[in-house]
C-alpha cells in the first residue's frame, strides 16, 4: 500500500480558493454573466467554495454542476457510473461560464464537459479553474485558473479536498 502525503493542508487551500476568486473577477472585468458549475463530483465542493468567496468578495453568482459520464470519449473502456446530478437552473446562452474541478490530469473530463455543456446552451466563453493541474494533458486544454500546479508521476493517485491535497 502506497503512503499518502499531504501537500497542502486546509489553510492552503483556502488561500488558493481566495486567489482564484480574485483571479476569476479580475479577468472577467467584474461578474457580469458569469456564472460557475462545478464538475460532478470533484469539481462541486470546489465550485460552491468559490461561489460563496466570489459572494464574500462581491456579490452572488450562479452555481451549478454537470455530470459529464455520459460523454467520456473513453465510456466503453472503463465502467461508467451515471448518478450524479446536472443542476443548471441558469441561461447558460450568452453567459462567462466558469467551469470548475478539482484536479486537471489527461484533460479528457474537461472534454466531456464542455460537450455536455453546450447541451444546455451556446456560452460566449468558457473558462476552467481547478485547484490542482498536475500535467500529463492528451488533449490541447489549459486552466485559466489554477491553484496549484503539482507535478507528478502518471502512477500517483491525488485527491483534493477542502481539507488538504494529497497524494499516494
Amino acid at each position: 500500500m502506497t503512503e499518502s502525503k499531504q501537500v497542502l493542508g486546509a489553510d492552503d487551500v483556502r488561500r488558493a480558493v481566495t486567489r482564484m476568486a480574485h483571479e476569476i473577477i479580475e479577468r472577467n472585468r467584474g461578474l457580469d454573466g458569469v456564472a460557475l458549475i462545478g464538475l460532478q463530483r470533484g469539481g462541486m465542493w470546489l465550485a460552491e467554495s468559490l461561489g460563496a468567496e466570489i459572494a464574500r468578495i462581491d456579490h452572488e453568482i450562479p452555481v451549478g454542476s454537470i455530470d459529464a459520464s455520459l460523454y467520456r470519449d473513453d465510456i466503453g473502456l472503463r465502467p461508467v457510473s451515471p448518478g450524479s446530478v446536472t443542476v443548471v437552473n441558469f441561461e447558460i446562452d450568452g453567459a462567462i461560464v466558469v467551469l470548475v474541478d478539482d484536479v486537471l490530469y489527461t484533460g479528457r473530463t474537461v472534454k466531456a464537459a464542455l460537450d455536455a455543456i453546450t447541451d444546455y446552451g451556446r456560452p460566449s466563453a468558457i473558462q476552467l479553474a481547478v485547484l490542482v493541474d498536475r500535467g500529463h494533458r492528451e488533449l490541447p486544454i489549459r486552466p485559466d485558473f489554477v491553484g496549484k500546479n503539482l507535478p507528478t508521476s502518471t502512477d500517483e493517485q491525488v485527491a483534493a479536498t477542502a481539507e488538504g491535497v494529497t497524494i499516494s
